[in-house]
């Protein structure tokens, strides 16, 4: 084999990045409700409680629920990021417990994105480049 190049590398890291990305667990789908305390308080535990009711009442076991910090965008908390294997990453602003049984069932069951509560959707060079 010879020298690598960087654009050998980025594409081996991208290969590995889509094979790996949300199969931790055997997870084809990772719901992020940020949870940090600008969250907490605009209602991310209300966002979160309603979530985990959606789950028990689906047989589905390949989605995972992982809280995070803040994301540095107070002004739109409670924010929610929803990653599907093989499509971009949608973060969902001002979110209620309404709001997230919609983005659930439309959303996470379906492959709807709900327009209305996006915040952004990320596309996969953005992510390469933070």
């Amino acid at each position: 084999m010879g020298k690598l190049t960087i654009d050998d590398l980025k594409k081996i890291k991208e290969r590995v990045k889509k094979e790996t990305a949300l199969r931790e667990g055997g997870s084809t789908v990772k719901i992020t409700v940020h949870m940090g305390t600008c969250g907490i308080a605009a209602g991310a535990r209300e966002v979160m409680d309603a979530l985990l009711e959606e789950m028990n009442e689906t047989d589905r076991q390949d989605i995972r629920v992982i809280t995070s910090g803040c994301m540095g965008m107070c002004s739109s908390e409670p924010n929610v990021t929803v990653e599907m294997q093989d499509k971009d990453p949608v973060i969902y602003q001002h979110m209620d417990a309404n709001k997230m049984r919609q983005v659930f069932k439309r959303h996470v069951l379906l492959g709807e994105v709900q327009t209305d509560f996006a915040l952004a959707r990320m596309k996969e060079e953005q992510q390469e480049k933070e």
